[in-house]
């Protein structure tokens, strides 16, 4: 079973294979100085090996294995652990004109080009004969080195969506697998619309011009499955080799067009994935950044970090690596912003309280060439350490007094948000909302879904993330919640733009409120089924009862609408409470109306309503909340934070959860240029240098600051 070390793991890839020479230096003596400077670091671990196939196997059939023991022995002289690497996201020149059909089609017929990296059809026989030839040539010459303590199969799969004809051939035949014959797919797809009616499956169009949701929804949750199918292929040829106590992950970018993280960290030892995020000012409280800023491969803003963290924690329910972050500058050469002094420090302590176990920067040492030239390093393009690599260092001792207490915390949460990867998907086809120029919103998914989670993060809440189909799977390939079990573990339970929802899984929300949870319906959940048909009964789909109200009109704002509160109600709202993007037109029939829009038509109907459902309540979110509709909505939905501080600064945040003994830890940031003072809610002892701290004290942060502390005593078990 594989096991990881009692330690937050902390390192960076290397890439000896890369090292330049200056002035006569050999790269021995460079590996040396290197090593060195890593062991001098506090580092635990390097990631090496995952980005030279060619380097691996110069020719067909030729291969080169020895060059990386140096690098390995060195590593293990120091006590510097090895995660190594699979080379098959970055396809050597003679493999692809040995065997041009390899190459990726991003449209039938149209090739992917080469000279960048994940040009390649995985699904394709002679790649899969010679990636498995390459992998296992690897594994059988490194799986005993005692410095490997685990593997990376590929790299940041699921780049491109996969048109080749072979793949569409095997979808072809998924399709028949799935529904028979081809008058049952007619029917569950609607194909009598716009006469798509097939009389064969030969009739069935490649996906390039396809309108069709339905066909959208099969084709996305396919191409998921390919890249799920590859990583677990991989990872099964690695497992042959690798002994008991290794682990085998691969690192995920979560925005990757084929990728669904729940289901491929299921064929993984422990979720792995790749946070960068905006530095300098980009980690400012009070936030400036605006609403509307799209979130893609990078994050802006101390909350879309967090959310990250979730949602790598949310992959499997269980603490994370993180296999590359920011050392330095990120992205480009036309955007270089590397962190003010302790931003290093509050990223990673962010990280490990969401339930990171590892912290590994990309990279080691700037690029002198190649497409990443100007992302930064934990060294410079000179190779000399400098303010970065000071920063981290300081970082890794932290980690080494912090010791065991820190790895793999359970984070808390007051709040869980569920997530669906399908309905962000059909979102990204069919935007049901637009962008400032009227155009259709690619993001529109997360448009709905991240004014929740921000909300909560503004109020000082914390939040778990879980899958639609961790808590119930209406195809039954894994275990689910009982609704009773995951009202006690999840007593709030906020569900925005669940667009598709099978029906078992509205009956699961349901019997979730009535056995004592509260759950929390956002614009466009539960509006159509599976299939993406839209629902007959009228909306909310399945839930109407049981929340008291329905609706059949709605709206996009293309305008932010100021929402007051209902007189005399429960819910104290801001006067900069607004909606936005959206209005559904709820209709009351048994329910209490929370606020409503102020607005000459809208102001018909309420903007947020709740109901009493059995145990528990449902309450309705009628539209996108604004900032301030959204923390005010987070204090009424959880008075009181889990984390037990209260009246922080705007530039404070407290993150807690609970160490595997069972200690309660508290991670404390002041995001900001200004000192800021906080009071102890309990009887506290900081981490890092031993201090006591009686509860009541004034803990003082300076700017940029962390404070990591540990409760004197347990407040209960792990749930």
């Amino acid at each position: 079973m594989a096991v990881l070390p009692a330690r937050v793991l902390f390192g960076a890839a290397y890439y000896h294979e890369y090292t330049p020479t200056y002035g006569g230096t050999q790269p021995d003596d460079q590996l040396k100085t290197d090593l060195d400077l890593m062991a001098d670091a506090h580092f635990t671990v390097i990631r090496v090996g995952e980005s030279v196939w060619s380097t691996w196997e110069p020719e067909n059939g030729r291969f080169d294995l020895d060059w990386l023991q140096p690098v390995l022995d060195g590593a293990h002289e120091r006590g510097i652990s090895v995660i190594l690497g699979t080379p098959t996201y970055a396809v050597p020149p003679w493999l692809a004109r040995q065997y041009p059909e390899i190459t990726g089609e991003r449209r039938t017929g149209e090739r992917i080009g080469w000279g960048a990296r994940q040009e390649v059809d995985i699904t394709h026989p002679a790649f899969r004969f010679h990636a498995e030839r390459v992998i296992r040539k690897i594994a059988e010459r490194y799986h005993d080195h005692p410095a490997v303590i685990g593997w990376q199969v590929d790299n940041e799969p699921g780049l491109h969506l996969l048109h080749n004809r072979g793949v569409f051939e095997r979808f072809v035949d998924h399709l028949r697998h799935k529904y028979r014959d081809v008058e049952t797919l007619n029917r569950e797809w609607g194909l009598v619309y716009w006469s798509h009616r097939l009389s064969t499956w030969a009739d069935l169009w490649t996906p390039d011009g396809n309108e069709q949701p339905q066909y959208d929804v099969a084709w996305r949750e396919f191409q998921a499955r390919q890249v799920t199918e590859f990583i677990g292929w991989q990872a099964d040829i690695v497992r042959e080799y690798a002994r008991p106590e290794q682990f085998v992950t691969t690192c995920i970018s979560y925005t990757r067009n084929g990728v669904e993280d729940d289901e491929l960290s299921d064929r993984l030892d422990i979720a792995s994935g790749n946070p960068y995020y905006d530095m300098q000012d980009g980690l400012l409280l009070p936030d400036p950044t605006p609403d509307e800023h799209q979130q893609i491969w990078k994050t802006t803003g101390v909350w879309s970090m967090y959310q990250t963290a979730d949602w790598m924690f949310s992959s499997r329910q269980e603490p994370f690596l993180v296999t590359e972050t920011n050392a330095n500058s990120i992205g480009f050469p036309w955007d270089n912003r590397p962190g003010f002094d302790g931003q290093w420090r509050q990223a990673a302590w962010a990280h490990v309280a969401r339930g990171a176990r590892m912290i590994e920067y990309w990279q080691w040492q700037t690029l002198r060439f190649g497409a990443e030239t100007y992302w930064g390093g934990v060294l410079a393009h000179s190779g000399r350490p400098g303010r970065t690599y000071a920063e981290i260092a300081r970082l890794g001792a932290e980690f080494e007094k912090a010791g065991p207490l820190v790895a793999g915390l359970e984070p808390d949460a007051d709040i869980t948000m569920v997530y669906s990867t399908p309905s962000k998907w059909l979102m990204q086809k069919y935007p049901p909302l637009a962008t400032a120029d009227g155009d259709p919103d690619p993001a529109s998914y997360h448009r709905i879904f991240d004014p929740f989670y921000r909300g909560a993060f503004d109020a000082g809440r914390q939040v778990r993330i879980v899958h639609a189909r961790q808590l119930h799977d209406p195809d039954g390939d894994r275990e689910g919640m009982a609704p009773a079990e995951a009202a006690r573990r999840h007593p709030v339970l906020v569900v925005p733009a669940l667009y598709l929802a099978h029906d078992t899984t509205v009956d699961w929300l349901a019997a979730y409120a009535h056995a004592g949870g509260h759950l929390v319906l956002g614009p466009r959940t539960a509006y159509a089924d599976h299939e993406a048909r839209a629902r007959l009964e009228p909306a909310p789909g399945g839930l109407a009862g049981a929340a008291g109200v329905t609706y059949d009109e709605f709206s996009n704002l293309p305008a932010g609408i100021t929402v007051t509160a209902t007189p005399g109600g429960p819910l104290d709202l801001p006067a900069d409470a607004t909606a936005t993007h959206w209005a559904d037109g709820l209709t009351v029939h048994d329910a209490e109306a929370l606020a409503h829009y102020d607005h000459p038509h809208f102001g018909r109907w309420p903007a947020i309503t709740t109901r009493r459902h059995g145990e528990g309540h449902i309450t309705c979110v009628g539209t996108a909340p604004g900032r301030g509709l959204a923390r005010a909505l987070a204090d009424w939905l959880v008075p009181a934070a889990r984390s037990g501080w209260q009246d922080l600064p705007a530039s404070v945040t407290a993150t807690t959860g609970t160490a595997s003994d069972g200690r309660r830890v508290h991670v404390i940031h002041n995001w900001s240029w200004q000192p800021a003072r906080v009071a102890a809610p309990v009887e506290l002892t900081d981490v890092l240098d031993g201090t006591p701290v009686p509860a009541g004290t004034a803990l003082e942060l300076g700017a940029w600051d962390v404070k990591v502390l540990v409760a004197a005593s347990s407040d209960g078990a792990r749930v």
